[in-house]
This record gives structure tokens, C-alpha cells and sequence, in this order.
């Protein structure tokens, strides 16, 4: 395998590996070292497919059950589509109401915030991209805490956030969760500092899910959690991923926050997969 920089404070391109075929230890073991120092990875022209993809998605974990199956019918899946086009190969418009739920997505998020164990690696495969929009944009966390100045760095050592995620889809519309959603989906506690166990860097630990820090009231949390955010999305530290058919990205959820591109789902499709692996557990135990 060769390995090329994507984004000067994050990323890379993996090229000689097919993801579709079995895999050595030796590659797994790189490709999980790489994710850990990269936090992105691309991978070229592959030719997945749904049993490929899970394969490849638990050499690195047990898989995630996708949410929107899980707490909205209780149906357990472990691939979830990404775009606009449902199970009979059809196109769905602008005014589907998945498809508009879906828009909660171009906020910066980290995939399962909201969950008590969140996600490790998200695992994104591409089979129908629209000729206009439809990127996906990312942000290192990482980078962002480097960033900081000390006195900040420390004031943010052991801060509890409260992560929700009925707060942050209600911000696209109130139809953007269904009642299973409702019921089963309640706030969690998350770490705001996170260390990687394995670079032993740091990183904050945010994003559209991030509703309040404990001990601190409402407004002037959320003050914060903004400032933080636009300090992580400055433009220069934002890698924009322009999808081809055959892409497949790997990222790291501990670290790294992303956002669709908004796309014309009544002139195009966006059709892709994904799969996530579970993290090792709740980020209030993990060694910071």
C-alpha cells in the first residue's frame, strides 16, 4: 500500500489495496495505524458491495446498528444509505421527508455523539454521486485543539457536554424525528476533551449534538461550544471531499467532525453506504 497527504493538518489516500477482497493482518493493522494518525483515509476505485463493505467494517470492531432502523422502526441493520434513493432503486425529491431529515446532516457533527458509546470509524462507500453538490466537508478537532493557547487547553480539562440528539435534528424542522426517536433517544454525557490512545493526542469533542456543559448555564455554554466550533471550521482547516463513483472514506469519529453538501435531490441521485464501527466505550471512562 502507498500513502499520499489529503490536507495539510489532516488526511491521507490509500492506493494499491482492494477493500473488496480479503485483507491481511499485516494491512489491516496499517490501515488502523493510519486511520489513528490520519483521521481520514480515501480509498480510490473500489468495487464494494453491501457484504464487502460489512467485511471490511468488522476488521476493525463490531459494527454500530444503524439509528435510524434501530430507535425509529426497532429493526436492527448494520448499512444505512446515504442520499436519495430508497430500497426499489427510486429517486426520492426535495420534499421526501428523509430526504429532509437527512438535511440535520450539513451541520458539523461527529456520527453517534448522541449515543453513550459512540462511534470509533465511519465507513463511507460511494455508488451514485450528482453531477452538482453532494461533497462532504471535514474538520480535525484534533488540530483545533492544538490550536488553543494553554490557559484554554486547561480551563477544558474535564468538562462534561451534554450531547442530545432530538436537540440538534429539531433544528432542521420538528418532523425531523419520528416518536420512536423520541422515546428512546435520550442525552448522553460525553467527554469534551478526548485522547487518542494510541497517538496520545487530544482533541475537543463537539459538534451539532452538543447541547450544554454541565456546571455551566445554558447561554453561556452554548457561547462556548459555538466559539469552539468556529475556531475548528475556520476555512483553511476544511477539507472538501468532491465524491467519485468507487470512493470509499474511512474516518475517525473521536476526532474529526463532518458536514453533507446540500445536492438537487429533485434532478439527482446521491446513493451510497455506510457502516460504523462501535467505539470501546463510554468517553466519561476513557484516560484522558
Amino acid at each position: 500500500m502507498q500513502i499520499s497527504p489529503l490536507h495539510p493538518e489532516f488526511g491521507a489516500e490509500v492506493r494499491e489495496v482492494d477493500l473488496a477482497s480479503e485483507l491481511s493482518r499485516e494491512e489491516v493493522k496499517q490501515i488502523d495505524l493510519w486511520a489513528n494518525e490520519y483521521s481520514l483515509l480515501l480509498f480510490r476505485q473500489q468495487h464494494m458491495n453491501d457484504d464487502a463493505h460489512l467485511a471490511f467494517t468488522e476488521y476493525f470492531g463490531v459494527p454500530e446498528e444503524e439509528h435510524t432502523a434501530y430507535y425509529g422502526r426497532g429493526e436492527i441493520a448494520y448499512l444505512g444509505t446515504v442520499g436519495n434513493v430508497d430500497e426499489n432503486g427510486s429517486k426520492l425529491g426535495n420534499q421526501n421527508r428523509g430526504v429532509r431529515s437527512g438535511r440535520g446532516n450539513e451541520m458539523w457533527h461527529s456520527d453517534s455523539s448522541f449515543r453513550e458509546v459512540p462511534s470509533l470509524y465511519s465507513i463511507l462507500c460511494a455508488y451514485e454521486v450528482p453531477d452538482e453538490g453532494g461533497d462532504t466537508e471535514f474538520i480535525s478537532t484534533r488540530s483545533a485543539f492544538d490550536r488553543l493557547d494553554q490557559d484554554t487547553q486547561s480551563r477544558l480539562q474535564g468538562m462534561v457536554v451534554v450531547h442530545d440528539y432530538i436537540y440538534s435534528r429539531t433544528k432542521v424542522s420538528e418532523d425531523a424525528v419520528n416518536e420512536g426517536q423520541r422515546m428512546y433517544m435520550y442525552p448522553v454525557r460525553q467527554r469534551l476533551i478526548r485522547r487518542n490512545p494510541v497517538t496520545r493526542q487530544q482533541n475537543l469533542y463537539i459538534g451539532s449534538h452538543a447541547r450544554d456543559i454541565e456546571g455551566i448555564e445554558t447561554e453561556e455554554a452554548r457561547t462556548l461550544l459555538h466559539e469552539l466550533l468556529q475556531q475548528a471550521s475556520r476555512g483553511e482547516s476544511i477539507y472538501r471531499h468532491q465524491w467519485q463513483v468507487g470512493d470509499v472514506l474511512l474516518w475517525d469519529n473521536r476526532c474529526l467532525l463532518h458536514r453533507g453538501c446540500g445536492y438537487d435531490a429533485d434532478r439527482y441521485r446521491r446513493y451510497m453506504r455506510q457502516t460504523r464501527v462501535r467505539g470501546a466505550g463510554p468517553t466519561l471512562a476513557e484516560n484522558v
